[in-house]
């Protein structure tokens, strides 16, 4: 018998002292080679977006995944791949620790709907 599961946890990050340096000009690489990363370690991505200080990411997650290792290794490689690539003027780091929240496979639709609208949602609140 194989193993079945439903794991669906979204993963927030924030740039260190919540410093607004992600730029839409290249915010499109960073979500790409992000996918990348979670793909390669074997899990889904279901949704990717953020802020200019913050980033949200939806996955499901199988259960051999050890969550702490996925974030520490999104985080470390997107930092160097941010700063290799000389996106921003200042040396870019993430901020120290993650925020992690589960959900059923009936909230995902929200969910999803959620971190794709972000920022349309972030701008509302503003005005």
């Amino acid at each position: 018998m194989s193993t079945f599961s439903q794991i669906y946890i979204q993963i927030i990050f924030a740039v260190k002292g919540r410093n607004s340096l992600i730029s839409s000009s290249w915010e499109d690489e960073l979500f790409k080679y992000t996918t990348g990363i979670i793909t390669n370690k074997g899990q889904k991505l279901l949704a990717i977006n953020g802020m200019p200080d913050h980033i949200h990411i939806l996955i499901g997650m199988k259960p051999n995944c050890c969550l702490s290792d996925l974030v520490r290794e999104i985080k470390k490689s997107t930092n160097e791949f941010i700063n290799e690539k000389k996106f921003t003027n200042f040396g870019f780091q993430w901020q120290e620790g993650y925020g992690a929240f589960s959900y059923s496979h009936s909230s995902l639709d929200n969910v999803i709907s959620y971190i794709n609208n972000k920022k349309r949602t972030s701008q509302k609140e503003i005005i």
